[in-house]
């Protein structure tokens, strides 16, 4: 298998060339708990680039120009509530953003939950998450990769499921029988929903676990509980005024994080809103700038 993947990535490698992106099956022999995929459940793609209906899973490879590249890369997860992908805003221009700082990016089109398409619709997003981690580390040598830099980045819902990546990698919900960390070296979370308590996107909560989900289910995907000394160091943003996913889902993160000693740094804006992207309209402030400082100052951007 892991020849057979190989080969695979470098195929992938030699048809794609710096600057531009290839799209690439994240389950080239399967993909794990499924169903066979009704003829009416389709993806779609509007003309704002919003998903809808993905049950094959892809990871696009977004590689610097050629002499740029420091080694560092990052998975990247769209916001859409568990409902769609903001592919746009919150993927593409994000991939982008990364390879003029020389990282090596990788889009993640991640399976929104279903039960038309999914034995356990509650695991599905978080294997496609996993799997796009184990992937770029296990072929890190393939892509020009430094595997002790791999990070993850998530916004709104995809920042919970970047959250629930960085603080369930030690729950394999894939087969890994290589043992390859499935752990992110650090993670980047904006607006993130991170609870799925009192202060939970309900849309997004009821998307993943359903209307009346367990207590068990609930403490289990709330990741602030979920926060150990060994969470990836993190960055997190926010806007105050956010009125979809409430600023305590980032303040109840870094309180848990500062209360293991997980490296983090915390940005809120006044306002802002949500699902503002790379930029915030009502700053001038520019949170891809101070992201990229933080990254260099914990060694990140350059090989240690």
């Amino acid at each position: 298998m892991k020849i057979i993947l190989s080969a695979f990535i470098l195929t992938i490698v030699a048809t794609i060339a710096y600057g531009q992106e290839k799209s690439m099956p994240l389950y080239p022999k399967g993909i794990p708990n499924s169903k066979p995929t009704p003829a009416t459940y389709v993806e779609k793609t509007d003309k704002s680039n919003w998903i809808t209906g993905v049950s094959v899973p892809t990871l696009t490879a977004y590689l610097p120009e050629k002499g740029k590249a420091n080694g560092a890369a990052i998975v990247v997860c769209p916001g859409g509530g568990y409902a769609g992908l903001a592919n746009a805003h919150e993927g593409m221009a994000i991939c982008q953003e990364f390879n003029k700082i020389g990282v090596t990016a990788f889009l993640l089109k991640y399976r929104l939950p279903s039960d038309e398409i999914m034995v356990d619709r509650s695991i599905g997003p978080l294997q496609d998450a996993q799997m796009a981690i184990l992937t770029v580390r296990k072929n890190a040598k393939e892509w020009g990769v430094d595997p002790a830099r791999i990070g993850i980045i998530g916004f709104s819902a995809g920042g919970h499921l970047a959250s629930t990546e960085g603080t369930h990698f030690d729950k394999p919900v894939i087969e890994n029988k290589e043992n390859i960390s499935l752990r992110p070296d650090f993670m980047i979370l904006l607006y993130p929903v991170i609870s799925f308590g009192d202060q939970a996107h309900v849309g997004s909560r009821e998307n993943l676990v359903g209307k009346t989900p367990s207590a068990a289910q609930v403490a289990q995907y709330s990741n602030e509980n979920q926060i150990t000394a060994n969470t990836p160091p993190t960055f997190l943003v926010h806007a105050e005024d956010d009125n979809v996913v409430p600023v305590q889902n980032s303040l109840m993160f870094y309180d848990g994080l500062l209360k293991n000693k997980v490296k983090a740094e915390m940005h809120l804006f006044q306002e802002g809103g949500h699902g503002f992207g790379l930029n915030n309209s009502k700053n001038k402030g520019k949170w891809f700038d101070w992201a990229t400082n933080w990254l260099d100052e914990n060694g990140f951007l350059k090989a240690k």
